[in-house]
C-alpha cells in the first residue's frame, strides 16, 4: 500500500491540483476528472453522458445507504466518496457544455442553505423543528412561485417520482401536511385504516383484480400515513421487516436441513413450529 501511495505521489508531483499533499481534496478530484475526460484520458470516462450516469448514481446511493446502517467507518467514507464522484462527474459534463461548474454548484448550495435558515443567519425566531419546516416550505414557495410552464406550483412539487414507493408516499404526505391537509390526530389515521381494510375485503369479494390493486394501494398508503404519525420511516420499517424475515427464514431452513428433509416436504404446521422456535430464541 505504501509503494502504491508513493507511486501515486510521484505521478502527481509538480501538479498542485493533483498533489495528494496539497490539502485541497475537492480541487484534486475535479482536476483528476478533468484529466480523465481529456483527450489523453480514459475511454470509458470520455464516453459518459448525463443519461449514462443515472444508473451508477442510483446504485452508489443505495450502496451508501447500506453502509449507513453499519459500523464500518472506512466503508462509509468510501461510499460517500463514490457518491461525491457522481456529483463532480455531472458538474464536469455541464462545465464542458458551458452550462455551470462544480464551484457554481457549491455556491448555489451555500446560498440556498443561508436563505432557508433565516433563524440561524437572520433574525427569524422559531420555537421547534416543526416551525423550521414550515418556514422552509414557505421559503421554497417564494423561490419557485411557478413551474416551467408558468403554472402555479403545487405543494407536492419536488417529490421525485423515482423514489421507492414507500418513501415517496411518506414525502407526499409530509408535504401535504405542511399545507394544512392532514388529520388533527392519529385517530383519523386509525379510522382510515379500518375503512381501507373493509374496502379491500369488498374488492376481494367482487373478484375485480383492478379494484383489489386499487384498494391494496390505498391500504398501503394509509399504513405509511400511520408511520408518519408515529414518527417512523416507512421504508426503514419495511426494510427491517425484510431483514427480520430473511434472518428467521434462513434459521428455519437450517433447522429443517438438520433433520435431513427439505422445506417443501414439511407440512406448514411443522414449519410454523420451527418459526416460533426461532422467534423465541431471538
Amino acid at each position: 500500500m505504501a509503494d502504491e501511495a508513493d507511486s501515486t505521489a510521484q505521478a502527481f508531483a509538480g501538479d498542485p491540483a493533483l498533489d495528494r499533499t496539497s490539502g485541497h481534496g475537492m480541487a484534486r478530484v475535479a482536476a483528476i476528472l478533468a484529466r480523465l475526460r481529456g483527450p489523453q484520458g480514459c475511454p470509458w470516462d470520455r464516453e459518459q453522458t448525463i443519461h449514462s450516469l443515472k444508473a451508477p448514481l442510483l446504485e452508489e446511493a443505495y450502496e451508501l445507504l447500506e453502509t449507513m446502517d453499519g459500523d464500518d467507518l472506512s466503508a462509509h467514507a468510501e461510499e460517500l466518496g463514490d457518491v461525491l464522484l457522481q456529483v463532480v462527474f455531472q458538474a464536469r459534463l455541464r462545465e464542458e457544455q458551458g452550462r455551470f461548474t462544480l464551484d457554481d454548484v457549491a455556491h448555489g448550495l451555500a446560498e440556498k442553505l443561508v436563505r432557508r435558515h433565516p433563524h440561524v443567519f437572520g433574525d427569524v425566531q422559531v420555537a421547534d423543528t416543526a416551525a423550521v419546516l414550515r418556514n422552509w416550505e414557505a421559503i421554497k414557495r417564494t423561490e419557485k412561485k411557478a413551474g416551467p410552464d408558468g403554472a402555479p406550483r403545487s405543494a407536492l412539487d419536488g417529490v421525485p417520482v423515482a423514489l421507492p414507493a414507500l418513501s415517496r408516499a411518506q414525502r407526499v404526505q409530509s408535504k401535504a401536511s405542511r399545507s394544512g391537509f392532514d388529520w388533527p390526530d392519529v385517530a383519523g389515521v386509525d379510522a382510515k385504516l379500518v375503512e381501507e381494510t373493509a374496502e379491500l375485503q369488498a374488492a376481494r369479494a367482487s373478484g375485480d383484480a383492478e379494484a383489489m390493486r386499487h384498494e391494496v394501494g390505498d391500504l398501503l398508503f394509509s399504513v405509511v400515513n400511520l408511520c408518519r404519525f408515529l414518527k417512523l420511516d416507512a421504508e426503514e420499517a419495511l426494510q427491517a421487516a425484510n431483514d427480520r424475515f430473511s434472518r428467521r427464514f434462513r434459521a428455519v431452513e437450517g433447522r429443517v436441513a438438520a433433520t435431513g428433509r427439505a422445506m417443501r416436504d414439511c407440512p406448514m404446521h411443522e414449519l410454523d413450529a420451527h418459526w416460533d422456535a426461532v422467534k423465541r430464541a431471538e
